[in-house]
């Protein structure tokens, strides 16, 4: 089978991968469709992020939903012909973390196409994977297998609105409307949220988001005075979910929540100063929201449902065999919210 493989940073090769075989609880899976999501792109342009760097080829891709063709001999849960999305996260089972039900913060995680591990653990950019029963999460036959792919980012979305704790009836802020923010708009609706404000710095997937979700959307580089209102009184928003790793959102958002509000950093980008005189003063809850667990078979029945419809996000689907040209048009937000690989 053929695979998208990554050396280095712009140089993403089509290649023949063998695939492994079938165990006794493995399930074979024809991928169909596979979203481009912010650390593929990281990989893709710069070789890695942080500390994490590319050492080796890696096959890239976690987001990704497909048709089960076959399952080893003591598979009992699913059927050849049966479509699901493919949870890319492998906990350990047996750490601290995973005992205590956190295994999302797994100490032996294994999470496809990921470089934080030698040798990497490859991706699922590919023709063909082979997973653990475990992994498989089945969606109905009504659900196109673009709209399973969105999946994963909405697990992802899904678990940083539920670190806010609750946001029904509350007013919401998020910074940064890319694909992960633009799927919280859509979890912090659902949930009930009593009014949602989202910010960021390109018109495209403002207009978006004040069209599916927001009852506001600012672009606070073009007109960074229209926030001015939310910080009087010492702040306005009961939540701040902060999507864009910046430090000036971060900074700046802390400002408009409400003395006792809640912000979940989401966005991942490298250190950053926070004003801590604000959040002391304040008594502002600082949580952190890292990938999902249980929100994964939420996700599933959410999109399956159209609870959540994904469908307005997805830009545009690619061969993969035109990989390159749908990074580059991934990277481009003015142009792209979310850019899927097709395999079938």
């Amino acid at each position: 089978m053929k695979a998208c493989v990554l050396y280095a940073p712009h140089d993403l090769r089509i290649e023949e991968c063998e695939t492994p075989a079938l165990g006794p609880n493995a399930v074979a899976v024809r991928i169909g469709a596979g979203g481009i999501c912010g650390s593929d792109l990281h990989y893709y342009q710069d070789g890695g992020f942080g500390d994490v760097r590319v050492k080796e080829p890696m096959i890239l891709g976690h987001e990704v939903a497909g048709t089960v063709t076959a399952v080893g001999s003591a598979v009992t849960r699913v059927k050849p012909g049966d479509r699901a999305a493919i949870n890319p996260n492998q906990p350990c089972g047996q750490c601290p973390a995973c005992r205590a039900g956190r295994a999302n913060l797994c100490h032996d995680v294994r999470f496809y196409g990921s470089a934080a591990r030698f040798p990497h653990v490859q991706g699922a950019f590919r023709e063909e994977l082979i997973a653990d029963e475990t992994q498989i999460v089945l969606v109905g036959p009504g659900v196109d297998l673009a709209e399973a792919a969105f999946v994963e980012p909405t697990a992802v979305a899904l678990h940083a609105v539920t670190r806010a704790t609750a946001v029904a009836g509350r007013r919401v802020l998020v910074t940064g409307t890319g694909p992960i923010g633009a799927l919280v708009c859509l979890a912090a609706r659902l949930f009930g949220a009593r009014e949602l404000v989202c910010t960021d710095v390109v018109d495209a997937p403002l207009k978006l988001m004040a069209s599916l979700a927001a009852d506001r959307a600012v672009n606070v580089a073009a007109e960074p005075g229209k926030m001015a209102e939310y910080a009087r009184d010492r702040g306005y928003f009961d939540v701040l979910i902060e999507c864009s790793g910046n430090e000036k959102a971060m900074r700046d958002g802390l400002t408009f929540v409400r003395p006792g509000g809640t912000v979940v950093q989401l966005g991942l980008g490298g250190d950053i100063s926070l004003p801590m005189n604000a959040i002391v003063t304040k008594e502002l809850e600082l949580r952190g929201s890292y990938r999902f667990f249980e929100e994964f078979a939420w996700a599933a029945d959410f999109i399956g449902r159209r609870a959540i419809d994904v469908r307005p996000l997805l830009t545009e689907r690619m061969r993969f065999t035109e990989a390159t040209a749908a990074f580059a048009l991934a990277a481009d937000r003015n142009r792209a919210m979310k850019v899927q690989l097709a395999f079938d």
